[in-house]
């Protein structure tokens, strides 16, 4: 089986880097996995010290087939860093798989996110394989397709992240024109269409919110996992503008999710489990956390 490369992104915060490469170690792929790190340039002289400690971590970083770290010279953010580091890595590599520093996985992950890579490569439908789902309580199917695109533990293709288009405002318009408003952001429960807005405005820097719009608007399939291979450690208070919150954390599968043969369409089930719980928690907090993660790179 093809085993695609991880790319991870860093910054600051070494004791979630090294959570995250713990649970990545504890994958049986993860020896076959190349490794790129992506450690981004501090954005002030505060961060100076925390941003070297990265650093000189992530050169330690052992236990893969390879590992290669890539210093950034000048503080990128989240946005520019992601997008500019999964377009130089699928310039060399057909798929990757794309996890950032506060992101804890399951033993299980690289199996699905590699499993997913090779089912779909070439079905031009489906654009990514996601990690993540929300803690909604329900019993969702054990995989299934959404519409658009997700950033928690997420996977690709090159052929498939053509399809990424940086104009917000472009995005959002199109969204308007064609009445989309309602689906995008799961009848209005969800952070999505106000995040966007925020970003055409020049509010914040998301690069995920295009990535779920380019994918939506192209009516592209992400593929899910039933049971949350991946949950967020950046919401433990240690952030700057979200208070600590448990609205995202999700229990790690702790068996194997096999992708068998589903429809490749939206599945109703799972958009109206995520609506339900969307309307249970309280969109200011999701769109404020959401904000922070995005922007956790935030550059002065």
């Amino acid at each position: 089986m093809s085993v695609a490369p991880i790319v991870l992104f860093a910054y600051k915060r070494e004791e979630h880097l090294r959570l995250c490469v713990d649970s990545l170690l504890a994958n049986d792929l993860a020896s076959k996995s190349e490794l790129i790190v992506y450690c981004d340039q501090a954005a002030n002289d505060n961060d100076n010290d925390s941003v070297l400690a990265v650093r000189r971590y992530a050169h330690q970083i052992n236990g893969f087939k390879s590992v290669t770290v890539i210093l950034r010279s000048v503080n990128l953010g989240l946005s520019r860093s992601i997008i500019s580091g999964v377009t130089e890595t699928l310039k060399y590599y057909s798929s990757v798989i794309v996890i950032e520093d506060d992101l804890v996985v399951s033993r299980h992950f690289l199996k699905f996110m590699n499993d997913g890579l090779q089912k779909y490569q070439d079905e031009e439908r489906v654009i990514s394989i996601h990690g993540y789902v929300y803690p909604t309580g329900d019993n969702l199917p054990s995989t299934f397709f959404l519409r658009g695109a997700d950033c928690w533990g997420w996977a690709t293709w090159s052929r498939a992240w053509t399809t990424f288009n940086e104009n917000g405002a472009f995005l959002l318009e199109q969204i308007r024109a064609r009445r989309l408003s309602g689906l995008f952001d799961f009848n209005g429960t969800g952070p999505f269409l106000k995040m966007l807005r925020r970003q055409s405005a020049g509010l914040n820097d998301s690069w995920a919110i295009r990535w779920y719009a380019s994918a939506f608007l192209a009516d592209k399939l992400t593929l899910y996992p039933g049971v949350s291979l991946v949950t967020n450690i950046g919401m433990d208070g240690s952030g700057t503008h979200c208070p600590e919150s448990r609205v995202f954390e999700a229990a790690l599968a702790k068996e194997p999710i096999e992708i068998s043969d589903i429809a490749i369409i939206d599945a109703n089930s799972a958009r109206a489990s995520f609506e339900a719980y969307f309307r249970r928690n309280k969109v200011g907090i999701f769109e404020k956390c959401y904000r922070l993660i995005m922007n956790k790179y935030k550059r002065k």
